[in-house]
């Protein structure tokens, strides 16, 4: 225990967003690896970025001297910095294991519970040294407390992936013997961790944060003993608040309910000596009744969503929080964000609302990015302490907008709701894939083990440069469709010159596949800066869907017809499926997401009937994010796989039996979603599978998958040109697991970040090792 243990802040956030207003992370990380900057030039650039989050946040109301300011940093990936903290990665290895390089392949990547971050899974065995190794936290919160440029001194709150989340997300190392878990390592782990808190301790930290979401997951627990992880949980926290002279503990446990697994976790955590807990009650409910030990710690209420970007109910969550204490018997109650505000962009004020980009100005006033979130904290920590009147005129803006929201146009459209309550089971399902098939080898006469691509080529500087000044209204429609048009031929020569069997126009029209028909659909709309971090220094701006969707017109038609003219081979259309739409999006809190589902799916039932109409023979409707939507709890999966898997079949479901559907996912781990990949009922599906080394296709073939499959046999996430021999040992082991006349060739995603001389030198690569696999069928 502290030898005093500090009152927790009466307001705070999880989390704040780490790639910096203005993208500077991405930019800077992005110039070293290009050589353009020397490591201590990089690290000057994070640490200014640093501080300047930490000012930020004192600027926008949370105190510089109690730990309310989060220190949630991270150069690349939370996980990865975890890894190096205790040396299970080596420090001056960072950007390896993330990219790879000549001598080693990068950490898998995966997605982080049910959210759009992807996090690197660390490697551990038996012999794997797990050491206090990293000294990073106590550094950072030196450098924020003692700012060298003379700034003013912040106390923030270290924050690091707690022990018993890291190694359920670890994966065992090659080589570690069957049977073992880096689970097993947690003795090893702990220690470890207790010389980081007796660390911070010394640098004076008051609190330190350790987030474990892992604990509101059965995806991430399910393979647990029945008591294991209560047990473990015990475990590591009462020998963590033993160590002397620590700060104290907040343990973190965002993106669901700590009490609905088979454990009672938060009882298990309530009867050790930390001293804070926090809780999502945005995806999970405060406890019914006094929970024993809740007595003696502060119960960190995460009433603002984090993981969505709408303005909060101010009035209802200040009720909320006010009966806490007396409902779960909460020593005492402060306010937070339900999980880390990684997840949303920086601040609504970056946008213009001015209504010139065909945005409804009134949308502004319903949204609450990061700073605004942080706003609403510190109004409902004021409303706790001094009671509502104190923050009544906020109360009621918040109120005001919501009323707003609720009746503006465009939210309800009475047309789109009546078209989704007609569809049927008619509507979602096709004919018999044995005829189907049959229909499809006669148009398409591909030979065995076609080769194709998921869809994107890249995205030069001169492809963003053409859609920047269009944009930006310096260039003309035509001159912008005629250099795309340019870019289109390029790309099907190169395929035809290549060999690949079934062409993609390579997207250059598409700033992201998700946004490109957000722009296009009615029900959403789309931000000029709000960018948020997808993994590393990759960053998306999700759109916003505010209302009913429909689809005014076509949207790929005519740039799938073209590309088709320029081949007599067979040119994919490409469009992204509804569940993945609806995933990269910040989708709407007023309506069932399942109906939302459904009217997004009738908008692509729509485009992919034009496509057939125009001649396309094979169209590609992706799905990378059916996994990363898995709800975390197993009682709540079949309900979310039901819907998912309707809204696809309903947007596949007009298609001809001679009309070959393809679907991609992506981000591995798909195990527990191998009967949902079987019921889209697709002709081809293309997954992940290069970093997992092909083991979903063992699973695809225990689970009886009788339909096309493309197991991506390059990483396109590396910068590394896979070999031929790489590849062809890839394509041989998929060959071998399942019929080999269902196998397809292709990467494991689109191609977009990569360059076009890497992309040539591996799709040539891919193109051989298919033909020498093929001659041995």
């Amino acid at each position: 225990m502290p030898s005093i243990t500090p009152a927790f802040p009466g307001g705070t956030i999880l989390g704040y967003p780490r790639i910096g207003r203005r993208r500077e992370l991405k930019r800077a990380v992005e110039a070293h690896w290009a050589g353009r900057t020397t490591a201590a030039e990089l690290d000057e650039t994070l640490t200014a970025l640093r501080l300047a989050t930490v000012r930020r946040l004192v600027a926008l109301g949370l105190d510089p001297a109690d730990g309310s300011v989060p220190s949630s940093f991270s150069p690349y990936d939370h996980v990865l910095d975890a890894a190096v903290l205790l040396g299970v990665e080596p420090a001056d290895g960072y950007f390896a294991a993330a990219r790879g390089d000549a001598t080693r392949p990068p950490l898998e990547m995966t997605k982080w519970f049910d959210t759009n971050y992807h996090y690197l899974v660390p490697e551990i065995g038996p012999d794997t040294p797990i050491t206090y190794a990293d000294d990073a936290p106590v550094r950072w919160f030196a450098e924020a407390a003692r700012p060298a440029d003379g700034g003013t001194p912040v106390v923030t709150r270290p924050v690091v992936v707690g022990p018993v989340t890291f190694l359920l997300l670890a994966t065992a190392a090659a080589g570690a013997p069957d049977g073992f878990r880096p689970l097993d390592r947690l003795d090893d782990a702990v220690a470890a961790y207790g010389q980081l808190l007796a660390a911070l301790g010394a640098a004076g930290a008051p609190w330190v944060q350790l987030d474990e979401p892992a604990l509101v997951a059965d995806t991430v627990t399910a393979g647990l003993a029945p008591g294991e992880l209560a047990a473990a949980v015990r475990r590591t926290y009462t020998a963590l608040t033993g160590v002397p002279g620590r700060p104290s503990i907040l343990v973190a446990a965002p993106y669901g309910d700590l009490r609905t697994g088979r454990d009672d976790l938060l009882a298990v955590l309530a009867a050790t000596d930390v001293e804070a807990l926090a809780v999502d009650l945005v995806r999970g409910a405060p406890a019914d009744a006094p929970v024993a030990g809740l007595e003696t710690k502060t119960l960190v209420a995460g009433l603002v969503d984090g993981h969505n970007v709408w303005r909060a109910d101010l009035a209802a969550r200040l009720d909320q929080a006010a009966a806490l204490g007396a409902r779960t018997g909460a020593g005492a109650v402060t306010v937070a964000t339900s999980t880390s505000l990684l997840h949303v962009p920086h601040d609504v004020a970056d946008e213009t609302w001015d209504g010139t980009d065909g945005r409804d100005p009134r949308l502004a006033g319903w949204l609450a990015f990061a700073d605004q979130k942080v706003a609403e904290v510190v109004t409902l920590a004021r409303g706790l302490r001094d009671g509502a009147d104190a923050v009544a005129d906020r109360l009621a803006a918040a109120s005001a907008a919501l009323a707003d929201r609720a009746t503006a146009a465009g939210v309800v459209v009475p047309q789109v709701r009546a078209r989704a309550a007609a569809l049927d089971d008619a509507d979602a399902t096709r004919a018999p894939y044995a005829e189907r098939a049959a229909a499809q080898a006669a148009r398409l006469g591909l030979p065995p083990l076609p080769t194709t691509t998921i869809g994107s080529f890249p995205q030069t500087p001169q492809i963003r440069a053409a859609r920047a000044s269009w944009a930006q209204g310096t260039t003309t429609d035509a001159a912008y469709a005629d250099a795309m048009r340019a870019e289109v031929a390029h790309v099907i020569a190169l395929q035809e010159e290549l060999g690949l069997d079934v062409l993609v126009h390579g997207e250059p029209e598409r700033n992201d596949m998700v946004q490109y028909f957000a722009e296009q659909l009615d029900g959403f709309a789309v931000t000029a800066g709000g960018w948020v971090q997808s993994y590393g220094s990759r960053c998306v701006r999700p759109p916003i869907l505010w209302g009913d969707v429909s689809r005014p017109a076509p949207m790929t038609v005519a740039w799938t017809r073209y590309a088709q003219s320029l081949t007599s081979r067979p040119v994919k259309g490409m469009l992204t499926g509804p569940v993945t739409i609806l995933a990269w999006s910040f989708v709407r809190d007023d309506l069932p997401v399942a109906d939302v589902a459904s009217q997004v799916a009738l908008a692509l039932r729509d485009e992919v009937a034009d496509l057939e109409a125009a001649g396309t023979a094979v169209v590609q409707v992706d799905e990378p994010a059916l996994r990363e939507l898995l709800p975390l709890r197993t009682a709540d999966q079949p309900a979310y796989l039901a819907w998912s898997v309707r809204s696809f079949r309903v947007a596949t479901g007009g298609a001809a039996p001679d009309v070959q559907v393809h679907t991609h996912l992506c981000y591995s781990d798909f195990g527990d979603v191998i009967d949902a990949i079987d019921g889209l009922d697709a002709d081809v599906t293309s997954l992940e599978a290069a970093r997992s080394r092909m083991e979903i296709v063992p699973q695809l073939q225990q689970a009886g998958y009788a339909r096309g499959i493309g197991p991506g046999v390059w990483d396109i996430h590396s910068p590394r040109v896979p070999t031929t021999e790489a590849l062809t040992e890839l394509l041989t082991l998929a060959a071998g697991a399942v019929d080999p006349a269902l196998v397809w060739a292709n990467p494991d995603c689109g191609l977009k970040t990569r360059g076009y001389e890497e992309t040539t030198a591996s799709l040539r690569h891919l193109v051989a090792a298919a033909r020498a696999v093929r001659a041995t069928l």
